[in-house]
This record gives structure tokens, sequence and C-alpha cells, in this order.
């Protein structure tokens, strides 16, 4: 009886431990990467964070390799979930530099993996490696001499290499063919495209596409070819600005003439994690599209920048689109292959937009309610980083609790530069009453740095508060961007949204004033727009208001647009679609 007792006991605890374990199947922008610290003490005149931009994935051997800027190393990943850094200068002493590799291009020939960054000089490598996994890179080319801001590499069906490169309000994006094999240019380069911000609204400069002060900057170039079409993707208006997008201009050939689509290709004005400017597109394990790109702070500076990953693809008639609608709440991994048409959103809503919160101490003007406001650039602090510091969120109601998204600001950090070695420590707690408390997750022995960390439950919970304990941070206060918890609670979904109207002005096509009727059942809305009544491929997320200026418009061409209202149980259904010519 005893041995019985014990061999059960035996495979309970194996199997718990195999359930403990599961595999995570979701992931939550921005992406938990162990972001460096901004490098350059000029750049943290107002308080030294974290930041990385301009992101490039490649599939390299059934993995995922993502590159940033001043990073020092690279992170790979088997599932776009579970990144690890690989620690790696790619300058030499000479360059005498304060940062690293500033927007790399990283590219595939072959069986050979390679890296060249951003630089006007002739003294800078192009780096190869058949096992970057293992850290093994030698420079193919010592001395590469084209230089060139924000450069990439494409190479062809049939082999051929093309190098691309620009960042600048006055220049265009610049092409050129390279040898394969030598890296030499084959020609001259050329002039492909710029940008048209009197005909394309989201082209314009500032944060409302209404600032005068600077003509708008095109930077961050990138090429797919998809049924002989190739696509020239672009960072504008500028990195500083919610409305950071990338578009996409189209050719039959890598070297054009290109012609700009209407709608940008990634677009994310609204939410918690706003911009998608400045990336790459790539392909999973099944084919699938996928675009990384910028995500925008802009708080300590102007470059304070994270990075998302949004599904991508091409519609029956080749127009390139990235799906950012939901883009900052939990979406299905890839698992096989599908239609991104469809979303890989998994339905779970926000919680606690807005909902009462109750804190240890507060520093300052750093308020507890920030946590909960839906702004990657507002946050509460903690008077210090003590342990046992804490802040707790009121659902308002007994909901289920899928995920909760823990997103860390900087407050008083004193590190310059990339850090190994630092870690977040932390107790997560959930309750009905606010009484009687059960652990949701514990890391109070994790050692990993975890400044956006995204907690997908094995089993969802019945909860109205959650409780996060502080136990360890690498630096600075304990101090919280986003405290954002997802799932479902027990109410009607909001009721369809009323007088939805879109007003074109005659004086300026690019520009309409969009005006609703508010839900009282809605915490925010989602507005789809495109130019065709079957491609409404941007999306805007509105939380708080019941009216926006949408600036964006291609002014030579009519616009589509539908609303939809949400609150913690769903989605109301589609307006009609309404035209604006």
């Amino acid at each position: 009886m005893i041995r019985k007792v014990s061999f059960a006991l035996i495979l309970m605890l194996l199997s718990f431990h195999a359930y403990s374990q599961k595999k995570q199947l979701t992931y939550c922008n921005p992406i938990n990467l162990d972001y460096g610290y901004t490098p350059i003490p000029n750049f943290a005149e107002q308080g030294r964070h974290r930041a990385t931009a301009d992101p490039v994935i490649v599939n390299y051997k059934g993995d995922y390799y993502l590159f940033s800027t001043n990073q020092w190393g690279y992170w790979w990943s088997s599932d776009l979930a579970d990144w690890k850094f690989v620690s790696k200068s790619f300058l030499r002493p000479e360059h005498k530099v304060y940062d690293d590799l500033c927007a790399p291009s990283v590219w595939i020939q072959g069986d050979t993996m390679l890296v060249f960054g951003s630089t006007y000089a002739r003294n800078f490598p192009i780096w190869m490696s058949t096992n970057p996994k293992g850290n093994e890179w030698k420079e193919v080319v010592s001395n590469f001499d084209i230089g060139g801001w924000d450069p990439a590499h494409f190479v062809d069906d049939d082999g051929r290499l093309y190098m691309y490169n620009g960042s600048s309000n006055v220049y265009p994006l610049y092409g050129v063919e390279l040898n394969a094999k030598t890296f030499d240019p084959i020609g001259t380069r050329k002039e492909l495209l710029l940008l048209k911000p009197e005909r394309y609204g989201w082209q314009r400069f500032g944060e409302h596409l209404d600032n005068t002060f600077l003509d708008p900057f095109m930077e961050g170039a990138w090429v797919t070819k998809h049924n002989n079409n190739y696509y020239l993707q672009y960072g504008a208006p500028a990195t500083e600005f919610s409305g950071y997008a990338d578009g996409v201009a189209v050719g039959k050939t890598p070297l054009g003439p290109f012609e700009h689509q209407s709608l940008p290709l990634s677009w994310k004005a609204g939410g918690f994690a706003r911009g998608a400017g400045h990336g790459a597109t790539f392909q999973d394990n099944w084919k699938n599209y996928w675009h990384v790109s910028t995500v925008v702070l802009s708080v300590k500076n102007n470059f304070e920048r994270r990075i998302g990953i949004w599904p991508t693809g091409f519609d029956q008639d080749n127009v390139m689109y990235t799906n950012t609608a939901f883009g900052d709440y939990p979406h299905y991994l890839p698992t096989e292959s599908t239609d991104h048409l469809k979303s890989k959103y998994t339905g779970w809503m926000l919680l606690n937009y807005n909902k009462p919160v109750q804190v240890s101490s507060t520093l300052g003007g750093y308020q507890a309610n920030n946590a909960v406001d839906e702004s990657i650039r507002t946050y509460w602090s903690a008077a210090s980083a003590k342990a046992g510091e804490w802040i707790q969120t009121d659902l308002g109601m007994l909901s289920t609790v899928h995920a909760v998204q823990i997103n860390y600001a900087d407050q008083d950090a004193t590190f310059l530069g990339k850090q190994q070695g630092i870690y977040h420590q932390y107790q997560l707690m959930y309750s009905a009453d606010g009484k009687n408390w059960k652990m949701l997750a514990d890391k109070s022995n994790n050692k990993t740095d975890v400044p956006h960390d995204y907690v997908e439950l094995d089993q969802p919970v019945k909860a109205r508060y959650i409780k996060l304990i502080n136990q360890h941070m690498p630096t600075g206060k304990f101090a919280i961007s986003g405290l954002r918890v997802f799932g479902k609670a027990s109410i009607a979904k909001p009721t369809a949204v009323k007088d939805f109207l879109v007003l074109r002005t005659e004086g300026d096509k690019r520009s309409a004033w969009i005006r609703w009727r508010t839900n009282n059942d809605a915490y925010a809305y989602n507005i789809y727009i495109g130019t065709s009544p079957d491609k409404l491929y941007n999306c805007i997320m509105i939380y708080g208001a019941n009216e926006y200026w949408y600036k964006g418009m291609d002014k030579e061409k009519p616009y589509y647009f539908r609303i939809e209202a949400l609150n913690e149980n769903g989605r109301s259904t589609l307006s009609d679609i309404i035209k604006a010519e």
C-alpha cells in the first residue's frame, strides 16, 4: 500500500511539474527584453533610462535573431517569447564612441548571417557568422567603403545583393546593387524615394501632424519581396511621435521605381504602446509574415523607445498590411500557418483601465493612477525601492483573469549602457474581497531582467483585486508605468456605437473630424480606417473620448471608416462603414 501511494505521489508530482512548465502561448507588446540603458550621458538629461529602437528580426535555421540600436549584443529566441541575450560588441576600439551599433542591417546569405551598422566612416567592418547562437563572429570585410545611416541589405531570389540606406528630412532613401561575394558596389547608388507630406497626411511632422517646425524624416529602409513585387518599407515622420509609422512603397524591381501605398504599413497612434515605425519584416517557421518595429516613449528624451511585434501579410490584391488592432493586448504566438487578416488577438480585455488604485507610498507627482491610465509615458513611483513597497489595482468586479503585464518605469536609475546580471523580483497576489489573498505568481527568486514582464496564467483565476509587491529592483525606485490586467468580466458586451460621424474638410483633404455618441457601457473604442471598404487595415484605439482628429489621409483617395466599442467583456458589433470623399 505504501509503495502504491508513493508511486502515485511521484506520478502526481511529475505531472504537476510538467504542467507548471507549460509553454507560453501568448505575448504582449512591448516585448519583454532586457533593454540596455541609454549610453550617451547627454541623452540622459532628464534621468537615466532604458532605450532601444530600429529593430531587425531574421529567421536563421529556425530560430529568431533580434538586433537593435545600442545594445552591445543581440537576442535569439525559438518561439518569439523567450529571448536570450548574447553579449557582443561589433565595434573596434578605434571607433571611440559611447554607443554600440546604431540601426544595424542584418541579412542572410546562404548559410551565413551578416551584420553591418550605421556609419559614414569607411573603417567599419561587415561581420559574418554561421553560429550566432554560439557568438562566433569574424570580419568578412574589414573596411566597408559604402557608409550610410540606417542601412539595410536585401538578397533577391537570384542571389543578387542590394543595399539601401537613408535617414534625413532632406535627402531620399538610396539603393545600390553590391557584388554578393566582394560587397563592392555595382554602379552608383540611386535615389529611390522621398516623402510626400503634401499628399499623404500621416507623413507630416508633429505629434498631431500639424507641426511646421521641421520637415518630416524618412529613415529605416527595409525590402520584402512577394509575388514578384518589391515592398520598400520606411519609417516616418519622426521617432518621438505617437504616429511614428512604417510606410511602404511598391516596385517591380529591387531599385524601383516605387509608388507609395496610401495607408502606412504599420501604424499605432493610440493605446498603451504607441508607435510602430522603423522596423523590419520577417517570416516565422510557418511562413507567416511579422513586422517588428519601434514603440515610442519619449519622456526622458526623444529617443526613449521600446520594441513591438505585429502580425503582417499581403492580401489577395498584393496590398501589404500590418494588423495593429489590439496591438498592445495579448496575442497568440505562431504555431501554424495562418491568415493574419484574421487577428491573432486572444479576446482578453483590459480589466482595470482607470480603476481605483492603492499604493504603499508615492514619490512626488508620480501618482498611483498613472499606472492604470493606459499611457506608457506616465507612471507611478513609490518613495523607495525597498522590499514590501506595493501597488494594488481594483478591477471593480469579480472577473476572470488570464494574464497580467507589469511595465516598470525608470525612476532614479543609475546605470548607463548595457547591464548584465541585474534582475527584478516580486510577488503578484490576487483576491476576491481584498482581505484574503492568494499567490498568482511568485518571482521572489527570479534572476532575470524583466522590465516588461508578461505573466500568462496556466489556468485563469477569479479575482477582483490584483496586488504587486516589490522584492527587488535592479536600479532606482519601484515604479510602474502600466500594471495591466487582462481577461473577461461578467457583464454584457457594449452596445453598438451610435451617431458615428466623419467630416472630411474641403480645405485639407488629408484631415477629418471623427465623432460619435459616448457609450456608457464602454471604456474605449476602435476606429478602423482604409482606402477601400474591404481593406480597413489601420486602426486606432481611443480611451476616454468621443472624438478624434484624424489627419493621416491620402488627399487623392476616398476613405472608409467604422467603429466598435470595448468593455471588460468584449466588443460591440461594428458600425456601418462610412465613406469620406
